[in-house]
C-alpha cells in the first residue's frame, strides 16, 4: 500500500523529507496551488521530475498558507537557484468560479475536495510574497494560468483588462506553453554556470524589460509588436487585433518574437519551441513517478482530480481542433506530440501494478482520444501554416488523420494480461470520423475505429462534443456543421445495433456563447428533442483568458475579421439560454413559451413542451358559466 513505500520515493516537502534524501540545500523550490500528486498529469510533478532528471535538487510546497506568517514560503529558506511558481493545473479563478461567477464549496485539486486552500490570482499571489520575503531570488512562474496571462487579457472575474502576469506577479521570467522543452534548456544554462539574468534568450520564455533597454539579440528571430496595454485599455478593437497576432505566432513552428509596452517597460515573449519529438515526450512520461498522492494526505481523504485519472493513461499532448472557446491548443499547442507505444505500454504495466487496480483502465486519450499520431505528411507545408486550426473549416489536405495506429495501440493494450478492459473516458472528435467530413477513408479505418470503441472501450456511454446545432454559432466556434453529428450518430447506432449493444451517445453542448441567441438554443433543445436526447451534460460558456471567443464577448468584434458579433452577458439572460437545454422540466415551461412567442416562433415553443392550452389543467374540475356568474353577485 502507499505507505509501505519509503518516503523517499516522493519529492521532499518537508525539511525532514529533504534530510532523507541526503540533502542540505535545495537548488529549486517549488510552490503549487495543487496538492502533491506525483503522477504525470500532474503539472507539479512533471516540472519537479524534470529538475531532478537534470540534477538538481527539488522540493515541493504545496498548497501554502499565504495570509499567516508566511512559514510555508519560508520553509526551506532560499534556494540556490530559483523559485518555481505555478497556480496549479487549472486557473485558479475557473477553479474557484463557475460560468455565473458563484463560489465553487469544491476544489478537485485538493484532499477531501475541500476549498479554500488556494488564493484567488494564485501565481500572483505567491509570486508577490516570494519577492517580498527574498527579493534577490529570481523567481520562474509557469503553469496555464501563467501561460495564457502572459500578454494584455481580458479577465472575466474583475471585468477588465488586465496586463501582463509578469507587471502583476513581480516574476522574473515566465515559461509559457507545455514547460518540459524550455525548463531542461534553463536547467541546462545555470549548470553552467550562466546567471539567471541571461536566459532571456531562450525560446518559450516571457520576460519584462525597461523600454531603453535593447532587445535580447537573435539574429534568427523577427520582432512583431502588438498595440500596447494603455491602448488596449482606451481601444477594444485594437484589444482584438492583438489577438489575431498572439494566437498564430503561438501556432507556428518559425513564430516571430512579439513585445508590448506596458508603461514604461516592454514585455518580451520568445517563439515557442517546436513539437516536441516522440523521444523528448517519453522522456517526461517515463520520469520515475510513483503516480500516487504524497502519503501526508492519507487522513485527510480522497483528492477528487487524482481519484478520476490514477487509472488512466494520457497517449499524446496537444490538439489540431483550434476551438474558438478552448485553451488546450493555446497552452499544448496544435501540433500532436505523440508517446511511443512502448512508453505507453511501459505506464500499462506501472498502472496495472498499483495497489488498487481491479483490471479496468479509465481512459487512455488524451485532449481529445482520436488524435494519436496524427501530423502533417509534409514537414515543409507545416513549416509554413499559421492556420489555428487544421480541421477548421475543412480537413487540411496535408494531415494524417488515419485511426489505424490508434486502433492497433487499442488492441495492443486489451492483450495485456492485467487488463480487463481500457475505456476511453476523454471525448472523441467525431467529424473526425465521418466521411463526408473527413474524405481519407479509402482504406476503411473510420468504421474500424468506430467498432473497436464500440465493442471494447465503452464504459456504458460514450462522449462527443458537437457543442451546438446552429450551423453560424459552430461557425464562430470553429466547429462543422451539427449534420456531421447526425452522420456519425447513424453510424454509431448502426455498428451497435449490429453487436447488440446499447451504449448512448451523450453530447456536450454550450450555451451563451458570442454569437447564439434564444432562438438558436430554442432550435438546439428541439432539434436535440427529435434525435431522443435529454440533455445533461450542457455548460454556459466561461470567458477564459487567451481564446477567441473570450475576445468576441469583451470586444464585441471577432479578432480575425473585426466583424462585430452579440453575446449575453447578465447573469439573468444567460440562465434563460440555458433553460432551452431543460426544456422537460416545468419550471421553464413559462420562460420558453413567453420568449418563443415574443420571438414569433410560437411553432418552436409547441414542438419543445407542446401546444399551448387555454383551458384548464388537466384533472382540474370544469366550473358552470351559471355557477361563475352566481359566485360573482
Amino acid at each position: 500500500m502507499i505507505n509501505e513505500r519509503p518516503i523517499t520515493d516522493w519529492l521532499p516537502i518537508t525539511k525532514k523529507e529533504l534530510e532523507k534524501h541526503g540533502f542540505e540545500e535545495v537548488d529549486v523550490v517549488l510552490i503549487s496551488g495543487d496538492a502533491y500528486v506525483d503522477h504525470p498529469s500532474f503539472g507539479t510533478a512533471v516540472i519537479g521530475r524534470i529538475i531532478q532528471d537534470e540534477g538538481f535538487t527539488v522540493a515541493i510546497v504545496a498548497q501554502p498558507s499565504w495570509n499567516d506568517d508566511l512559514r510555508d514560503f519560508k520553509k526551506f529558506g532560499r534556494p540556490k537557484y530559483f523559485f518555481g511558481v505555478t497556480a496549479g493545473c487549472m486557473d485558479s479563478m475557473v477553479n474557484h468560479y463557475t460560468a455565473n461567477k458563484r463560489k465553487r464549496s469544491t476544489d478537485a485539486y485538493t484532499p477531501g475536495g475541500s476549498a479554500g486552500f488556494r488564493p484567488d490570482y494564485a501565481t500572483e499571489t505567491y509570486s508577490k510574497i516570494l519577492k517580498e520575503l527574498y527579493p534577490d531570488v529570481p523567481v520562474l512562474i509557469g503553469g496555464i494560468e501563467a501561460s495564457l496571462r502572459r500578454v494584455t487579457h481580458y479577465d472575466y472575474w474583475s471585468d477588465r483588462l488586465r496586463p501582463s502576469i509578469l507587471e502583476d506577479s513581480k516574476a522574473d521570467l515566465l515559461v509559457y506553453g507545455m514547460g518540459d522543452q524550455p525548463l531542461r534548456e534553463i536547467l541546462k544554462l545555470l549548470k553552467k554556470g550562466v546567471p539567471f539574468s541571461g536566459l532571456r534568450t531562450l525560446k518559450q520564455v516571457a520576460f519584462i524589460q525597461e523600454e531603453v533597454e535593447e532587445l535580447p539579440k537573435n539574429k534568427n528571430w523577427t520582432t512583431v509588436e502588438l498595440s500596447s496595454h494603455e491602448v488596449c485599455l482606451d481601444d477594444k478593437i485594437k484589444f482584438a487585433a492583438n489577438f489575431k497576432t498572439i494566437e498564430v505566432e503561438s501556432n507556428k513552428w518559425q513564430a516571430d518574437r512579439i513585445i508590448q509596452k506596458i508603461g514604461e517597460r516592454t514585455l518580451v515573449i520568445n517563439p515557442p519551441y517546436k513539437t516536441m519529438t516522440e523521444k523528448e515526450i517519453d522522456t517526461s512520461f517515463d520520469l520515475p513517478y510513483t503516480r500516487l498522492p504524497h502519503p501526508k494526505y492519507k487522513k485527510r481523504g480522497a483528492i477528487p482530480a487524482y481519484d478520476m485519472i490514477k487509472f488512466s493513461i494520457n497517449m499524446h499532448r496537444g490538439c489540431f481542433g483550434g476551438c474558438s472557446f478552448c485553451t488546450i491548443s493555446a497552452h499544448q499547442g496544435k501540433f500532436i506530440a505523440s508517446r511511443s507505444e512502448k512508453s505507453i505500454m511501459r505506464e500499462v504495466d506501472n498502472v496495472v501494478e498499483h495497489p488498487d487496480f481491479k483490471g479496468y483502465i479509465s481512459d487512455i486519450g488524451g485532449p481529445s482520444a482520436n488524435m494519436y499520431r496524427m501530423k502533417g505528411i509534409d514537414d515543409d507545408i507545416c513549416a509554413k501554416c499559421s492556420s489555428p486550426s487544421c480541421i477548421h473549416p475543412v480537413i487540411c489536405s496535408n494531415l494524417d488523420t488515419s485511426h489505424k495506429p490508434l486502433t492497433n495501440l487499442y488492441k495492443k493494450v486489451d492483450a495485456h494480461p492485467g487488463v480487463k478492459k481500457a475505456f476511453i473516458g476523454s471525448g472523441i472528435r467525431y467529424d473526425l470520423l465521418v466521411d463526408d467530413f473527413n474524405k481519407k477513408n479509402n482504406d476503411g479505418n473510420h468504421e474500424e475505429y468506430i467498432e473497436q470503441v464500440i465493442k471494447r472501450h465503452i464504459s456504458g456511454r460514450l462522449k462527443v462534443a458537437p457543442e451546438h446545432t446552429s450551423d453560424a454559432t459552430l461557425k464562430l466556434m470553429r466547429k462543422p456543421s451539427f449534420k456531421y453529428f447526425h452522420k456519425f450518430k447513424e453510424t454509431y447506432d448502426r455498428l451497435s445495433e449490429k453487436h447488440g449493444l446499447n451504449q448512448p451517445l451523450i453530447p456536450y453542448f454550450i450555451s451563451s456563447h458570442p454569437g447564439c441567441d434564444n432562438e438558436d438554443m430554442a432550435n438546439l433543445a428541439a432539434e436535440t428533442k427529435d434525435m431522443g436526447f435529454q440533455l445533461e451534460q450542457v455548460q454556459d460558456f466561461t470567458p477564459t483568458p487567451m481564446t477567441v471567443a473570450t475576445v468576441i464577448y469583451y470586444s464585441g468584434v471577432h479578432p480575425y475579421t473585426l466583424k462585430p458579433y452579440k453575446t449575453v452577458k447578465k447573469k439573468e439572460d444567460k440562465l434563460n439560454q440555458r433553460k432551452f437545454f431543460f426544456w422537460y422540466k416545468r419550471e421553464n415551461h413559462s420562460f420558453i413559451r413567453q420568449s418563443l412567442n415574443k420571438a414569433n416562433r410560437s411553432d418552436l415553443a409547441d414542438k419543445l413542451i407542446g401546444p399551448e392550452r387555454n383551458h384548464q389543467h388537466k384533472g382540474e374540475k370544469q366550473v358552470p358559466k351559471w355557477l361563475k356568474e352566481r359566485r360573482g353577485k
